[in-house]
């Protein structure tokens, strides 16, 4: 075991599985104290489960760690805050926070019910807001904190996911403000961009014809290239490092970034994005200019049929 956070007390939320468990078992691994926040649903949000969290709790004191659990959901402001509570209650204080708790109802957005609407964005993205701000509450206090939030490339647009993207791409938002919030305070909050084979997409391919979609798409040979990617190579335990590093003391000045982050890659996205190009006139522009400049400038190489959003 390491010591880059020995003392250290760490709220990993949904890490009963997939990333939230490789991510709670490397931050003990560095000597962290921890909470393991699981409900134990199913990866589409269904059900309550406390054996995936006891399971990893069992696993870290093997490993000569310290856990407890928390079987409360993230998706309502009282089980965030018992989560919160769980920490400084069992340890007395809360050092990092890692947002990981969510889960995804795939549907074209002409085919997207109310409830499964309200119940994805209550748990990624309410959810990664009511555990940070009882965080930050206790952090403030103690003029130390490191919050690491997580988002996804579902984020910049992907077919069949609008929910899912609405709440990730706010989950970076959100950390955008909450960075300038804490900074004189300490605390630093990052968000990540991770890209693994989760349970839930493991899941898709063998319920939901992932595969044989994803082959319609790009074509057989670029669809077995990305499967085999996101199977074989792209494991949690590639993004739970990174997790780590911005939980130590050493990125101190870390605040406010977005990473992507898969097998052997780790990249840092420019934020906030910057203009591709501007028009610039003395005066409002006429819709007639606009027809006759646009094609020619702004928007000269946009496409009506939009590219995939996989980085590999």
């Amino acid at each position: 075991m390491g010591d880059l956070l020995k003392g250290r007390v760490a709220v990993v939320t949904g890490s009963g599985n997939g990333l939230g468990r490789a991510e709670a078992i490397a931050l003990a691994a560095q000597g962290a104290k921890l909470v393991i926040n699981d409900l134990g649903t199913t990866s589409d949000g269904k059900g309550e489960d406390k054996g995936p969290a006891e399971k990893v709790v069992n696993e870290i004191k093997q490993a000569g760690g310290e856990a407890v659990p928390s079987y409360a959901s993230v998706g309502t402001a009282e089980g965030a805050e018992s989560i919160i509570k769980t920490a400084v209650d069992t340890y007395g204080r809360l050092d990092i926070l890692v947002n990981n708790a969510g889960f995804n109802r795939d549907r074209m957005i002409y085919n997207v019910p109310d409830e499964d609407w309200a119940a994805v964005l209550a748990v990624n993205l309410s959810g990664t807001f009511y555990c940070t701000r009882a965080a930050c509450r206790i952090m403030k206090e103690q003029k130390y904190g490191r919050i690491i939030s997580t988002s996804s490339h579902a984020g910049l647009g992907n077919m069949g996911q609008s929910i899912y993207s609405a709440a990730k791409e706010g989950i970076v938002g959100l950390t955008r403000t909450i960075a300038r919030d804490m900074q004189r305070f300490g605390v630093t909050c990052n968000v990540i961009r991770p890209v693994s084979g989760t349970r839930g997409f493991k899941e898709m391919l063998e319920t939901k014809n992932l595969a044989e979609a994803w082959a319609k798409m790009w074509g057989k040979e670029i669809a077995e290239r990305r499967l085999k990617q996101m199977l074989e190579k792209n494991q949690p335990e590639d993004v739970a490092n990174l997790v780590v590093y911005l939980a130590t003391e050493q990125a101190d000045n870390v605040n406010g970034c977005c990473f992507e982050v898969w097998h052997g890659h780790i990249g840092i996205f420019v934020d906030p994005p910057p203009l591709e190009q501007v028009l610039w006139k003395d005066g409002r522009w006429t819709v007639e200019e606009l027809v006759q400049t646009m094609p020619a400038t702004l928007t000269k190489n946009k496409v009506h049929d939009l590219p995939a959003i996989f980085p590999f």
